[in-house]
């Protein structure tokens, strides 16, 4: 019975969490990206080409292994162009904290005429919090993840929060 409890407590929570977050994304985002979620893209089989659309002081905090900083603030299309395969068809994922800036850059890059582009779910807060891997400029594993600033970190709920 015991064991029973303690699932419905972490089912719940998890479902709890996620409708927040729904509801937060759902007030800055338009969907106009199909979003991935942290699980899906973690899958040993799921090749993707990531660019991180956050700034390049949190990049270097931390990042997903393999990502490209494009950045938002100055986001150039034909330079960020210059760094994917010609295959307009290639699997892009972008990610930022929580999936708001990259929905920006992911929209940009579909009226460019990219075809398989995709929204990281919650971003790299989402990522840090599955317990999946990020790095540091070294190429190293680390806790630490740029939360942006103070009321943003309140949705990293692993890992340790720099802004």
């Amino acid at each position: 019975m015991k064991k029973i409890l303690i699932l419905f407590l972490v089912v719940s929570s998890t479902t709890f969490g996620q409708k927040k977050l729904d509801k937060l994304l759902d007030k800055w985002n338009t969907r106009n990206v199909p979003y991935i979620s942290v699980e899906t893209l973690a899958m040993p089989k799921t090749d993707a080409i990531l660019l991180d659309a956050r700034e390049e002081n949190e990049f270097n905090i931390s990042h997903l292994e393999n990502a490209i900083c494009v950045g938002y603030d100055n986001f150039k299309i034909k330079e960020t162009i210059a760094k994917l395969p010609k295959d307009k068809n290639a699997k892009i994922v972008v990610y930022c904290s929580l999936g708001i800036r990259s929905e920006t850059v992911a929209h940009k890059l579909i009226q460019e005429g990219y075809t398989n582009v995709y929204n990281l779910y919650g971003g790299i807060f989402e990522w840090k919090n599955a317990d999946f891997k990020v790095i540091d400029t070294l190429g190293k594993s680390t806790e630490k993840v740029h939360t942006f600033n103070k009321s943003w970190s309140k949705w990293l709920k692993k890992g340790e929060k720099v802004y």
